[in-house]
C-alpha cells in the first residue's frame, strides 16, 4: 500500500496560515497537538449560527467568509465530527476553495495514528487485511489507513456505504434472532432492529448513561420481548469509575462517579444473544474480553465499532479471534468527518 504524507510533518512545513473550523472537545485535542509539535494556527471559525462573540484558546471565533477575506489561501482544520448531511455539505464546499482536513485525533485513549505507527504495526495490519472477506472491506480499511495518516476526507467519502447495505450483503438476520445492543443510547438501534426483524425472539438492551436510560425506556416501551438495563459493560464485574455525560460519550474512561459494571457472559448467563452490537465508547476491547465464553461456545454475529481508540483496527480483529479464528470479517464505514461510524462485522462462515 502507497502512504500518504503523514498530516502532522506535512503541517510542521506548510507556510500556509492555518485555520480551526469548530471548537470544544475535539478543538481541544487538536490545538494540544499543534502545541506540542510547534505548529501555530491562526484563526478559528465556526458555522454562523455558532459565531456569538466568542473567543477560543485566545482567538476571536469568526466565520469562515471573514477568514476567507483575511487569509485567501489556507489549511482548514475540521475539529468536530458528525454525520449530517447539510454539515458534511459545508465540509465539501469548503474543501473546493481551501487545502482542508480533517485530523485523527482519538475519541479515547492516547496515541495518534501516524506514517510511524502504522510502519511499526504493519505486519499486523497486513495480517488484518488478509483477513478480510470482500473487496468493499479490503477498500475500506486501507482507505481508512491512508485517511487517519494524511487527514483526506475523500479517502472517506471514497469508501462510505449507506447503512442498508451491510444488511443486503451480508449481515443475514433470519426470523428468532435474539438482540443484545450494547450501547443502545435512545432506542435508535433497536428500532431500527424490529423493523428488520419483525419475528425476533428477544431483545436486551444496554445502556449505562442514566439520563439516556430513560429516553431508552420511553423509545421503547411497545416494544414486546425487550429487557432494558441500565449497567456498564466491560471486562470485569462489580464496581468501578463512570462519567455520566447524558448522550453518546459517556465513558468508563477517567470516569468522574462510580456505577456497577458486568461481563457480558455474565449479564446473558441463562439467555442467549444470536447478533450483538457493541458501541460502548472504547470499552469494546474490554467488552470482547468480557465475552469469551458466548464467542467460543455460541459463535453470534457481532457489529462492533472500530473508530474509538487508535488501535482499534487492530486490537478489536485480534481480541475476537483469539477466542473463535473461524469468523469471517467485514468493515464498513457509513457517512461521517473524521472516521467514526466505522464498523467490524463478524459472520460465521457458512458451512460445507
Amino acid at each position: 500500500m502507497e502512504l500518504e504524507r503523514d498530516l502532522w510533518e506535512y503541517l510542521k512545513t506548510s507556510t500556509k496560515p492555518i485555520v480551526l473550523y469548530g471548537m470544544g472537545n475535539g478543538a481541544d485535542k487538536i490545538i494540544n497537538i499543534l502545541e506540542e509539535k510547534g505548529i501555530e494556527f491562526k484563526g478559528v471559525f465556526a458555522s454562523d449560527g455558532f459565531v456569538k462573540e466568542k473567543f477560543f484558546h485566545g482567538h476571536k471565533v469568526t466565520t469562515y467568509t471573514e477568514l476567507k477575506e483575511k487569509f485567501s489561501d489556507m489549511i482548514v482544520l475540521v475539529c468536530f465530527g458528525s454525520s449530517r448531511p447539510e454539515v458534511i455539505e459545508n465540509i465539501k464546499k469548503i474543501a473546493k476553495e481551501q487545502e482542508l482536513y480533517a485530523p485523527e485525533v482519538p475519541v479515547f485513549g492516547g496515541g495518534l495514528f501516524t506514517e510511524e505507527y502504522y510502519l511499526s504495526n504493519k505486519q499486523r495490519f497486513d495480517e488484518v487485511y488478509n483477513l478480510l472477506a470482500d473487496e468493499q472491506s479490503k477498500k475500506t480499511f486501507t482507505n481508512i489507513i491512508k485517511y487517519k495518516i494524511s487527514g483526506k476526507i475523500d479517502y472517506l467519502f471514497d469508501c462510505e456505504v449507506t447503512p442498508d447495505e451491510p444488511f443486503k450483503s451480508f449481515l443475514n438476520l433470519s426470523d428468532n434472532e435474539s438482540f443484545l445492543d450494547l450501547g443502545a443510547y435512545n432506542g435508535d438501534t433497536v428500532l431500527d432492529f424490529v423493523s428488520r426483524v419483525p419475528k425476533y425472539d428477544s431483545i436486551t438492551a444496554v445502556e449505562a448513561d442514566k439520563k439516556t436510560f430513560k429516553k431508552l425506556l420511553a423509545n421503547t416501551e411497545n416494544i414486546e420481548n425487550i429487557n432494558c438495563v441500565n449497567i456498564c459493560i466491560s471486562s470485569f464485574c462489580g464496581e468501578g469509575q463512570f462519567s455520566m455525560k447524558g448522550g453518546r460519550n459517556s465513558t468508563s474512561e477517567k470516569g468522574s462517579g462510580t456505577a456497577e459494571f458486568i461481563t457480558i457472559d455474565k449479564l446473558l448467563e441463562e439467555k442467549k444473544a444470536t447478533y450483538i452490537k457493541m458501541d460502548i465508547e472504547g470499552e469494546e476491547l474490554n467488552a470482547i474480553k468480557g465475552a469469551e465464553k458466548i464467542i467460543t461456545q455460541a459463535k453470534p454475529k457481532m457489529l462492533i465499532s472500530a473508530y474509538h481508540r487508535t488501535e482499534d483496527l487492530l486490537s478489536i480483529p485480534e481480541a475476537v479471534l483469539k477466542y473463535r479464528d473461524d469468523y469471517k470479517i467485514y468493515i464498513r464505514h457509513f457517512s461521517s468527518v473524521p472516521a467514526w461510524d466505522t464498523n467490524y462485522y463478524f459472520i460465521e462462515k457458512e458451512r460445507g
